[in-house]
């Protein structure tokens, strides 16, 4: 494995009250260092907060929260990383069903300053 790819398969995540737990391990699992907001006792916790912890640890968010899709107010080129989910039904299924989905794109792709946004059928990325 080269040193560059290596390199972005260690990414750091920091995976919303609304993600299952079960996603860490799966992003754990593909290489990548995954906390929840849970482990770190931050449920409750502002938007605001969340994504200043996820700054100073330098870790991409993965939420299902639509407010961080807002450029305006979260602006990408200001974070990690910000992941929005958007599916249909939001079962535990169909979310783990799109980190599933994301994990391969990851070692391919620079997520800094990006906002990722994963649709059941497409990906679309913004910075």
């Amino acid at each position: 494995m080269s040193d560059s790819l290596r390199l972005r398969l260690d990414m750091k995540f920091k995976l919303d009250e609304n993600i299952p737990v079960e996603a860490s391990a799966l992003l754990r699992e593909a290489g990548h260092d995954a906390v929840t907001v849970l482990d770190q006792q931050m449920g409750g916790k502002a938007d605001e907060h969340i994504i200043q912890v996820c700054s100073q640890e330098q870790r991409a968010l993965i939420t299902l929260d639509l407010d961080f899709a807002d450029i305006k107010t979260y602006p990408p080129s200001n974070y990690h990383g910000i992941f929005v989910l958007r599916v249909k039904r939001q079962s535990r299924s169909k979310v783990m069903e799109a980190v599933t989905k994301l994990i391969p794109h990851l070692p391919s792709e620079t997520i800094e300053k990006q906002l990722w946004i994963v649709e059941e059928d497409k990906i679309r990325i913004r910075e």
